[in-house]
């Protein structure tokens, strides 16, 4: 039987929506506050920002975090997703002034799109070639001041000029288990609700006798 497909908007409803509702990756949590906190009273986006780490760590969370606190729209995508110049064209001109593109697994972006982001990241402009040939001209299109995010679980494959053209950079940790505990114990988490019956009425209990065994473990 085929498993039923992930609701992302209940998968959404899930993640904490503010930075002090964030268990662990405190130092990390920290400069993204700051930063936040010096783009809003500059009255200006957010710079580029680039999280790595291990999958499952929060990448994805904290960028819908960063969105809100900032109080913009979100729009999501992946690096191999991106196949033509024309998509991302498309994501970057659906893009209103402020408003955050995250890109997951941005290691792995052809690098002919890569180059399009270039000149869309630092002069918030996009240079599309139309044709080929002796017709082949050029298009450029002027965007929105936007902010893109970038999650990579391959720091090391991200090119040079790429990384280079983030204001920020920041590596994600393992979590430990009093984190992994405040985490699995989110009291919205053991409340979700569907279809007027409790979804989660055991999770606290399996949860505490998951953290203790991982705190045995570490002990």
């Amino acid at each position: 039987m085929k498993p039923p497909e992930p609701d992302a908007a209940f998968e959404i409803s899930l993640r904490p929506p503010a930075f002090s509702e964030f268990n662990g990756q405190v130092k990390v949590r920290e400069r993204l506050e700051l930063m936040v906190e010096a783009a809003k009273r500059r009255g200006d986006v957010l710079e580029h920002i680039l999280l790595s780490g291990p999958s499952g760590l929060g990448k994805t969370t904290l960028a819908y975090i960063i969105a809100n606190a900032m109080s913009v729209n979100i729009k999501n995508t992946s690096g191999p997703v991106v196949e033509k110049a024309g998509e991302l064209a498309g994501l970057l001109t659906s893009l209103e002034k402020g408003d955050v593109l995250f890109i997951d697994e941005i290691h792995r972006l052809q690098p002919a799109i890569e180059e399009y982001l270039y000149p869309a990241m630092e002069d918030y402009r996009l240079d599309i070639i139309i044709d080929q040939g002796p017709q082949a001209r050029s298009l450029r299109l002027n965007l929105p001041k936007f902010t893109l995010i970038g999650a990579t679980t391959r720091a090391g494959m991200v090119s040079a000029p790429l990384r280079s053209r983030f204001g920020m950079t920041a590596r994600l940790d393992y979590y430990n288990a009093e984190e992994m505990q405040k985490i699995i114990l989110r009291p919205e988490q053991s409340h979700v609700r569907c279809g007027g019956r409790c979804r989660c009425t055991k999770s606290a209990t399996t949860a505490r006798g998951f953290v203790q065994a991982i705190s045995g473990e570490i002990a």
